[in-house]
Formats: C-alpha cells, sequence, structure tokens
C-alpha cells in the first residue's frame, strides 16, 4: 500500500456506492426508528433514536428529525457513511507466512464531485450522495445550491449544519455512530478468529455514579487536544521533536493524565524526578492552546543525564534513551530485573539471538531487553531494501561469523547467527542509522519507504528463529501496528533540525519547535524519517483481574488505617 492509497485517509469515490453491510439492522416499533447490535455472543442490543438529549440541539436538525420518513433515511444514511468510514480504516491483513509482505491492493481514493481533488477527508452531504471538499468550499456552496442544510465529514463523523455555520451534536446521530463502529469493529477483529474460548469481550459503555456525576458536573471543562507546540529553548528541536512523540503516545497519555504519577504527591528524595517533569508537561500541553517552553524537563535532563547536557546540538535517539532511562530510575516501584514501570511496560521488547554451529548445528540461544529497534542503512541496498519491510529482512537475516562451539572438539568453527523478536512491546520505535562516524561524519539521506499498518509476524522468532514454526503464529491481529509518529531530520550531521509528525485521533500534524500545522498521512509517509513509532492495535490484558496499581492503592490504605489505630489513645477509666 503506497502514500496515495492508505485505509486511514483514502475513501471510496464519493459516486459511487460505498458496501452497506454491517451487523446493524433497522426495526420499526411503534413508528420509532430502532438500531439493533448483534453480538458474538448471540446477544442483541437494541437502541433507540429517541435518546435522552443532554446536550442543546441544532434547532435545524430537529426539525428536519421531526418527520418520521426524514428521519429514517437521514439516520440511515449516516448509518451507512459511518459502517463504509470504519471499515476503511481497518487494516490489511497479510495471509501468507512469508516473510515479504502480500502483494499490494489497489484502493480507490475519494474525489471531490467539482475539481476532482482526491479527498483525504471526505465531506458528503447528508441528503443527496454528493462528495466535495472543505478546503475550497465545494461542499458548502453545494448545500447552498441544492438547499441542503447538513453535511458529514465521514472521518469523524461529525455533522455540520449550514444554518448555524457549525459543526452540531444530536444524540439520535451519536447512538447511530457508536453503535455502528462498536459492531463493526467486534465483527472483525483478529482476535475473533481464534478457536479458544478467550475471545474478545464484548464492549460495555461506562455508567457514571452518582459520586461520579457530581464531580464531573462541578468540573470545568477546558481544551484537552494537545496539539501545542513546544518553544525552541536553544538548538533543543532535538527534545521537541521526541516530547511531541510521547505526548501522542497513547499508553504514556493514558498512565499520566490518570495521575498514575502526580508531581505534587511525589515522595522521590532523591530531585529532579523525570516522571514528575512527564507529569507537569501532560497537564501543560493538555490544557493551554499557546506554545509551552519546556524548561524544567530541560533542566532535570541536565542534572541527570549528563550525555546530553550542554547547549549544543544532540542526537534525538540518544536524547529519547536517555530521557526513557531517567524516567524509568524515577518510576514507583522500578527494578533492574523483571520491571514493570511504565517505561518497560510500554517500549520493552526481547530480542532473540540464535548461533548454530555449522558442524555439528548445536544452537545457542540468547534474549537481550530492548526499548527501540535500530535499522542497518550501510552497505549496498537493494531495490527492495529500501523500506521497512526490507530493512526488517535485513535486520533478521542469517549471517556468517566464526564462534567457538561448546560441543565442537575444535576451537573456532564458522557458525551463522540471525536476530528476531521474541516478545513485540505494545508501542514499537524503529531507528534508521542515518548518521555514520568513520573518519568524517556523514548522513545517509536514503529514502526509506514505511507503512502506515505493519505487521510484526513474520519477524518475530516463532517465524524466523531457531525453532520456528509458522503454523504456531495465531491470529495476525496480535502483530498489526499503527503508526503515530515520525521523527525527521534535515540538513546535515552538525547542522541539521529536528521536526515531527504525529497523529491526534484521525488526523495529522507536523509539528516544527512552536509551529503546529494541519497534515495528511501521505506528507508523513513521503518525509525521510530518522525514527518511527507504532503502537499495537490490540492491547493484551488480562480479563477479570484487578491492576496492581490499585492493589497497591488499596494495601497502602489498609496499613495507614492500621498504623491509625495503632496510635490511637485509650480511654482512661
Amino acid at each position: 500500500m503506497d502514500g496515495n492509497s492508505t485505509p486511514s485517509t483514502d475513501r471510496a469515490s464519493s459516486t459511487a456506492s460505498p458496501p452497506m453491510e454491517s451487523q446493524i439492522t433497522r426495526t420499526a416499533s411503534s413508528g420509532d426508528l430502532k438500531f439493533s447490535v448483534d453480538g458474538d455472543d448471540g446477544s442483541t442490543q437494541t437502541l433507540s433514536s429517541d435518546d435522552v438529549d443532554n446536550f442543546d440541539q441544532c434547532s435545524h436538525l430537529t426539525e428536519l428529525l421531526g418527520s418520521a420518513e426524514k428521519k429514517s433515511k437521514c439516520l440511515e444514511k449516516y448509518k451507512s457513511l459511518v459502517v463504509w468510514s470504519t471499515k476503511s480504516h481497518l487494516p490489511r491483513r497479510s495471509t501468507t507466512a512469508d516473510t515479504r509482505p502480500a502483494k499490494r491492493r489497489k484502493i480507490q481514493v475519494a474525489d471531490c464531485d467539482t475539481c476532482g481533488t482526491t479527498l483525504h477527508r471526505p465531506f458528503v452531504c447528508l441528503l443527496c450522495n454528493f462528495g466535495g471538499c472543505w478546503k475550497e468550499g465545494h461542499i458548502l456552496a453545494h448545500m447552498q445550491e441544492k438547499d441542503h442544510g447538513f453535511c458529514v465529514d465521514t472521518t469523524s463523523g461529525h455533522i455540520f449544519c449550514l444554518g448555524c455555520d457549525d459543526f452540531v451534536q444530536n444524540a439520535n446521530f451519536d447512538s447511530v455512530h457508536s453503535a455502528a463502529t462498536l459492531a463493526i469493529e467486534e465483527r472483525t477483529t483478529g482476535f475473533q478468529e481464534s478457536k479458544s474460548k478467550n475471545k474478545r469481550v464484548n464492549f460495555k459503555p461506562w455508567t457514571p455514579s452518582h459520586d461520579e456525576s457530581n464531580t464531573i458536573q462541578r468540573s470545568s471543562l477546558i481544551s484537552c487536544q494537545g496539539r501545542r507546540g513546544l518553544l525552541n529553548l536553544g538548538s533543543t528541536c532535538y527534545m521537541n521533536a521526541i516530547l511531541q512523540t510521547f505526548i501522542h503516545n497513547p499508553l504514556l497519555r493514558n498512565h499520566f493524565l490518570s495521575d498514575k504519577h502526580p508531581h505534587k504527591l511525589c515522595k522521590n528524595l532523591n530531585p529532579p524526578c523525570l516522571c514528575c517533569e512527564m507529569d507537569k508537561l501532560f497537564a501543560e500541553l493538555y490544557s493551554g492552546s499557546q506554545p509551552y517552553g519546556p524548561v524544567s524537563f530541560l533542566h532535570a535532563m541536565w542534572k541527570t543525564a549528563a550525555e546530553v547536557s550542554g547547549y549544543q546540538q544532540q542526537d534525538a535517539h540518544e536524547f529519547f534513551i536517555a530521557a526513557l532511562n531517567q524516567i524509568h530510575a524515577s518510576s514507583r516501584g522500578s527494578t533492574s530485573i523483571s520491571c514493570v514501570c511504565v517505561v518497560h511496560s510500554t517500549f520493552a521488547g526481547q530480542l532473540q539471538s540464535d548461533v548454530q554451529c555449522t558442524n555439528c548445528g548445536n544452537v545457542t540461544t540468547q534474549t537481550d531487553l530492548v526499548l527501540d529497534i535500530t535499522l542497518d542503512l550501510g552497505g549496498k541496498l537493494g531495490k527492495d531494501d529500501h523500506t521497512l519491510a526490507g530493512c526488517l529482512r535485513r535486520f533478521t537475516r542469517a549471517e556468517n561469523l566464526e564462534s567457538r562451539c561448546s560441543k565442537c572438539v575444535n576451537s573456532s568453527n564458522e557458525a551463522t547467527k540471525r536476530l528476531s523478536i521474541r516478545k513485540l512491546p505494545p508501542v514499537l520505535c524503529f531507528t534508521f542509522k542515518r548518521f555514520k562516524h568513520d573518519n568524517t561524519a556523514t548522513k545517509i539521506d536514503t529514502h526509506i519507504r514505511f507503512p502506515a499498518n505493519l505487521n510484526m509476524g513474520p519477524y518475530t522468532s516463532v517465524a524466523t528463529g531457531a525453532k520456528a514454526d509458522p503454523a504456531l503464529l495465531g491470529p495476525p491481529a496480535m502483530y498489526e501496528y499503527e503508526l503515530f509518529a515520525v521523527v525527521n531530520h534535515e540538513g546535515q550531521v552538525n547542522t541539521g533540525h529536528y521536526t515531527n509528525y504525529a497523529r491526534f485521533e484521525d488526523q495529522w500534524y507536523h509539528f516544527n519547535d512552536d509551529k503546529v500545522a494541519p497534515a495528511t498521512l501521505r506528507d508523513c509517509l513521503q518525509s525521510r524519517a530518522y525514527m518511527c513509532v507504532y503502537v499495537k492495535r490490540h492491547l493484551d490484558y488480562k480479563q477479570h483481574q484487578i491492576p496492581s496499581y490499585i492493589l497497591k492503592q488499596q494495601e497502602a490504605a489498609e496499613r495507614d488505617r492500621q498504623k491509625g489505630g495503632e496510635k490511637r489513645p485509650s480511654k482512661t477509666v
């Protein structure tokens, strides 16, 4: 799949009718419209279109839905667009066990019905089949000409009202959107292919308790976009690019925005604490819109990591590793063996090295913990090696070397060494070796193509190791990754500049220090990446298990209660 046609940005032509089949069926009950969602366990959930209205409704949309016939047609049209868009976002899965990627399939892209421009974010009229571009105003011109008051952003599902001149919200459409996306996700997820009884757990919506509802009502709403530029503090573009990668990392975001390490309650006796700095950074970038200067984070890194201190330009990858090491050191419960801190829970994987003696066939296996995978660009690259998949094939290819075998009589024998990935992390980071430091420092500026969706199954130890057995790979969904951030380096070795592409929801942005500009997935895929960061599409978890941090909180609360009972003075008679 090339950069011009990807499942995250492209759609079928707006003049063609997209596939409309789904697990959602429409039923009529007392003149009302209802949608039934069929679950995998045989259960059926019915959502009424007359849901409780918790928001200020658009009067124009309410008037349109006043007619039962128009309401049925509009909701059915909206449902078909949501199903189509959700299916378009699903990644392409490889069905072959070969290490080479499956043959690319062509995907029909969306075109504006007025100017013919390829649409990365199509808008479709709610009352007809017209599809147009938002930037040039062709969809708005159609709405004014035909007196059609509403259009749908197929990427997000939002509805634009021409009369209000704004995007509006309606509980009827929200219910259809939730039911449609949920049904498609639960039906098409790869884990349903497994014959095991432990299939994916059906989604259950969160219902706030009485205390939680009161807390929500007392809280004030703030902007939580995370799209905030970072000021350059003097040759600190390398830090800004890595921090934007951290900010848009969904696992780090969920950890620090869930108060797992509140800086005001930190008991770290050896400041500065990098986890506290991360907590401050997330709080700042998710609560403002003006560019922010990460002065305290830079000062903390200078104090704790001497290798990246100073006013000179630093390498972004070196800063990335140094920052992860310091966050690990300041995390609660961090250990040197089997650590479960936020860094190792997010980035840590295992690399397996198999050395096989060519004389006796003895295999020596060794595993190492890695936080990222560095891919070599040196040597002679073939045509197929100018891709991330080609670099991974070179990385896991067997190579000849001389090694001493413990079972052979001879002191040294020829052997083959092969690397493979024994354990895949939730967040997978690739770094391309673009800088060579021989007699003189040079930069390899070769363009490496990388995909928006990646299947890591062919590069695991199960598929390519000394004891490989492709039959044990399991469902392809276990190895699917999605791209969410890319770090680029522009210029030469000592005079370059770092920028970042990052994804927020379904929209890509280009971060150049304090400048933030909308971008497309195509812009990102055509850039000369220095680092690519992927996140697993399906995360592993244990069902019906209380998280360890909650157990620790309960144990600490119990200890405090016991200590309080011991210190309480006894009554005198």
